[in-house]
């Protein structure tokens, strides 16, 4: 353990000097871009106006740099070298993979595609092991990310349920820049020639280099970057119990995935199992995920009586009360609504801007909000869809480069 605590200060200085580096930023301003996206979105479906952009960028940014260290230390803990699993090979092949469908940009595809070919074909010259690894390194650092930060800035939508029906619900989306500290493993003709080395314990590394000879072997403390996204739907369950699920199911991935891999170092006969496992295995994440998601009943749909809140829009007279999602609005001023063209129509024609808000709490308690609303402002509240009204959002996620090429030409 004590070999443990001479490394943390390189990787501590290692993962600064990423912190400082114009690529993290530049990552970083992307992301930015994609949450500015987002707000045109939200502008778009209702009008809302002046999201903090920078406010989720920043926050974004401090969580990623918070699982970046997570995963540097795992990372280190575990012996992945990045030498030997090619990285140029994986993000090329993500790229490609995303032009066929936008969810195929991920690790665990074109990691698993990668891994299969070197098993079966020999080419490209990849260490097995160490690249599965990886891929369960990054999306344990995802699953950390998305248990503590996934339900943040939920967008409302209106969606279908499996019956086809049009329900409300909230499209989940998070963007993370993700400074982290990898390894490259290095052989001298004399190990004495490296300075500050540090001699760690036998049963390290975890993850058992391909190298035969590592007598004369060093690792050198390598900064990276990454990016990692998040997208899903909640509609039977709130964000939180949603982004809590998902990010159970995607640790589980990531533990079996790095077990096989780390068994596969030691015994490289099995190095199919981690190679097949890791776009199958994201692949069931994903359908389970999905299932346990639209099997129970919607949460967000119009009740026989009242209208039911889907979403309060901050800094409006709504949010100064005590609504939240999932509360039903009984009356205002003493006057019943029972959908949203009543819940217009009142808040429209209400001479007076003090309004009496009578509305019953998920809990089934029933409160009484009085609250100020200034003439010509909105508002607040995002009802649930009434019948007539059409998805915003399909289940199905959109469509690839090619597969959208392929449609204008069938057209």
């Amino acid at each position: 353990m004590n070999q443990f605590v001479q490394v943390v200060p390189m990787v501590l200085r290692a993962f600064w000097s990423m912190l400082i580096h114009p690529a993290f930023w530049l990552v970083v301003l992307f992301i930015a871009f994609q949450y500015r996206r987002f707000s045109k979105m939200k502008e778009e479906l209702y009008g809302v106006k002046g999201e903090p952009i920078w406010q989720h960028t920043l926050l974004a940014t401090g969580h990623g740099m918070a699982g970046g260290l997570i995963g540097s230390f795992i990372m280190v803990l575990v012996g992945i070298s990045l030498s030997d699993i090619g990285i140029g090979y994986l993000w090329v092949l993500a790229i490609l993979l995303m032009l066929v469908h936008p969810r195929f940009l991920c690790f665990s595809y074109s990691g698993g595609i990668i891994a299969v070919s070197a098993l079966l074909l020999g080419w490209p010259e990849v260490d097995v092991p160490q690249l599965t690894a990886l891929v369960a390194i990054l999306h344990m650092v995802e699953g950390l990310l998305i248990l503590f930060s996934g339900h943040l800035g939920a967008m409302p939508i209106y969606t279908r349920d499996r019956y086809g029906r049009v329900v409300g619900g909230f499209n989940l989306q998070k963007f993370w820049p993700i400074p982290i500290v990898g390894m490259l493993l290095m052989q001298l003709p004399h190990a004495g020639m490296v300075r500050g080395m540090v001699s760690m314990p036998e049963w390290w590394p975890l993850i058992k280099p391909g190298l035969q000879n590592l007598d004369n072997a060093f690792y050198l403390i390598l900064p990276v970057v990454a990016g990692l996204g998040y997208s899903d739907l909640a509609v039977t369950s709130v964000p939180q119990e949603k982004s809590k699920k998902s990010a159970v199911l995607l640790t589980a991935y990531s533990f079996i995935l790095l077990l096989l891999s780390i068994f596969a170092s030691h015994y490289p006969m099995f190095a199919i199992f981690p190679a097949l496992f890791s776009p199958l295995g994201h692949e069931y994440v994903i359908k389970l995920g999905r299932q346990m998601e639209f099997k129970g009943q919607p949460l967000y749909v119009a009740p026989a009586e009242g209208v039911m809140v889907l979403d309060v829009l901050r800094g409006t007279a709504a949010a100064k009360t005590k609504l939240q999602s999932g509360d039903i609005i009984m009356k205002i001023n003493n006057m019943h609504v029972n959908s949203r063209y009543d819940l217009s129509m009142v808040l429209n024609h209400m001479p007076a801007d003090i309004l009496e808000v009578e509305f019953i709490k998920r809990d089934g308690k029933y409160l009484r909000e009085v609250v100020k609303k200034p003439a010509g402002e909105p508002f607040g509240v995002i009802p649930v869809p009434d019948p007539y009204d059409q998805p915003q959002v399909e289940q199905k996620t959109g469509y690839g480069l090619l597969e959208r090429l392929w449609r204008r030409i069938r057209k």
